[in-house]
């Protein structure tokens, strides 16, 4: 058997290796139209940053490493130009001419290639991409004399970028088209990643795009022309704008694509030829919350595939699951990481949802060295977990792969409320985020809590009485102008004067994080009240709103 296998790195090497294990005669021969392989494409910012001192340690094998190992022919410079699905062969274009090779079995794995925005100056030669080990290289050598950068997009790759620049010493500049930073985060965990990114030196510009780069500046290599009028000079423009997959080869041999180019394949990694599999970045897949279908350009899923592929190359019978597109970001002093759906993608499939935000600390607060977590989960009107996001110093990874495992097992808040989960002073709380995580969305499935939340603040401004219960020193500090301030260990004290200030209205109660909102408003709601709590407190409704604007000064309470 021969098998053939186009692109190497992530899917194609995956593949490659597996296919190996499962049959020591097959010949298997790995085409890299590249120089590398096998290389940790995910640590590429990390060396232009300096923190990954040696490119060498970017190369993960070779192909003499890969040869002694598990016996495989990799050809790298060999570019397949061209594929006969009648003939079962491929055309190579290779360093001493173009040549044929029969396959029986042929695994598709180009990845995935930058989106180069349409507009002047993207040919330059200070605009380049953050994609391969040489342009990993090319920008740790600029950015040792450079003294400006401009990353065009905020997503994963684009803030990692932007980091390893101001490690460097450079100012920097991150250009974004639509209004928040790394678009995945829903906007009030975004803001929290943007304001770390600002406090770190970055210019932060979004809702605004790159209209041109020309030559020449301020004091700088070239200039680039915003669509808001103004300009930004730079030595070096790093294009991160996303990625779209390179699948015009399996287009040509008139292999079934979806509209926007992925690759189509069945649960299997198998093609619609049936000598033909494909996996990684190129592959079309479906998202386990929302049941969409397109690309999701990531590692873990594309290591996955190609093992996939692999399997059923051999007639083993290996299921793909759906895939969650659980990922995670540093950003300077933070963690930002994601599983499921967010919200915005579950308005855009029409699945009914509701969102809690919890702000625990990471581990017990009495234990020296606790920061607070920012969590937020998303469940379906049944309480099934849909989507879960934390950013934070500290936690936030291992909150996020509890969950994703949760919502790979189905888990419902139930489930996620008596999950029993390591715990030690240092490490966590009795409690843990992810338990009270499952904690605020039962009560809110069983009626215990009624919530409100930025969405409804001009409502509750006009028609509701806004009830502040932090201390007064909070309260001092910045509040709802609207606000009235009754501390919530008093509300029990006033519970009378409560009921003539708001005069028949509701009663909507808002704090930090939603811990004594939630107290109180649970006193209130005994009493007959209408009341509801402010999901995620002051905390949430300052980042989903930009630019609420606060009053300061003390106030007199409710029960003057």
């Amino acid at each position: 058997m021969r098998i053939l296998v186009i692109g190497g790195v992530a899917g194609g090497m995956s593949a490659a290796a597996r296919a190996r294990r499962l049959n020591e005669q097959a010949e298997i021969i790995v085409f890299e139209k590249g120089k590398y392989v096998s290389f940790a494409n995910c640590g590429l910012p990390y060396h232009v940053g300096g923190e990954i001192e040696q490119d060498s340690y970017l190369l993960l094998h070779t192909p003499e490493t890969l040869k002694a190992e598990l016996d495989l022919d990799v050809r790298i410079e060999h570019e397949v130009i061209g594929i006969d699905r009648d003939a079962k062969n491929v055309t190579v274009s290779t360093p001493d001419g173009v040549e044929k090779f029969d396959y029986d079995a042929l695994v598709l794995s180009p990845g995935a290639e930058a989106i180069v925005p349409p507009i002047p100056g993207m040919e330059l030669p200070e605009v380049t991409h953050l994609r391969t080990v040489d342009e990993a290289r090319e920008l740790a050598a600029r950015a040792a004399t450079a003294k400006r950068a401009l990353v065009m997009g905020s997503g994963f790759i684009g803030l990692e970028t932007a980091e390893a620049f101001r490690h460097r010493g450079l100012e920097v500049t991150v250009v974004e088209l639509v209004p928040q930073v790394l678009p995945p985060l829903a906007p009030e965990m975004s803001s929290l990643v943007e304001k770390e990114m600002r406090q770190h030196g970055v210019d932060v510009r979004t809702g605004v795009a790159a209209t041109g780069v020309r030559a020449g500046g301020d004091d700088a290599a070239v200039t680039v022309d915003l669509s808001d009028g103004t300009e930004v000079p730079a030595d070096i423009v790093v294009v991160s704008v996303g990625v779209r997959p390179n699948s015009a080869l399996a287009t040509e041999a008139g292999l079934e694509v979806t509209e926007r180019g992925a690759i189509v394949v069945d649960e299997r990694q198998q093609t619609s030829d049936p000598h033909i599999w494909a996996a990684g970045d190129a592959t079309a897949v479906r998202h386990g919350v929302t049941g969409q279908v397109g690309p999701v350009p990531l590692a873990g899923p594309a290591n996955r595939q190609g093992r996939r592929a692999a399997d059923s190359i051999m007639g083993r019978v290996d299921t793909a699951q759906p895939v969650l597109g659980t990922a995670i970001v540093r950003t300077f002093g933070l963690t930002a990481a994601m599983t499921g759906a967010s919200p915005r993608m579950l308005d855009q499939a029409g699945i009914e949802y509701f969102v809690v935000h919890t702000h625990p600390a990471n581990h017990a607060g009495y234990y020296p060295g606790s920061q607070v977590l920012h969590l937020m989960g998303v469940f379906s009107k049944e309480g099934k977990l849909l989507g879960a996001q934390a950013v934070g110093p500290d936690g936030a990874d291992k909150r996020i792969d509890v969950l994703a495992t949760a919502l790979r097992a189905g888990f419902s808040a139930d489930d996620i409320a008596e999950l029993e989960l390591a715990y030690a002073p240092p490490f966590g709380s009795a409690k843990d985020p992810v338990n009270m995580l499952g904690f605020l969305a039962q009560n809110v499935l069983n009626g215990t809590t009624k919530v409100w939340n930025a969405g409804d603040l001009e409502w509750a401004r006009d028609n509701a009485l806004l009830l502040d219960v932090r201390s007064e020193r909070e309260y001092a500090m910045g509040h709802l102008p609207e606000a009235i301030n009754l501390p919530h260990t008093h509300i029990r004290e006033y519970i009378e004067g409560v009921k003539q200030v708001a005069a028949g209205r509701p009663i909507r109660v808002l704090c930090a994080s939603g811990v004594r909102s939630y107290y109180a408003h649970r006193v209130l709601a005994q009493h007959g009240l209408d009341s509801a709590t402010l999901d995620g407190g002051m905390f949430t409704l300052i980042e989903a709103v930009p630019g609420l604007e606060l009053a300061t000064g003390a106030q007199q309470p409710a029960n003057a």
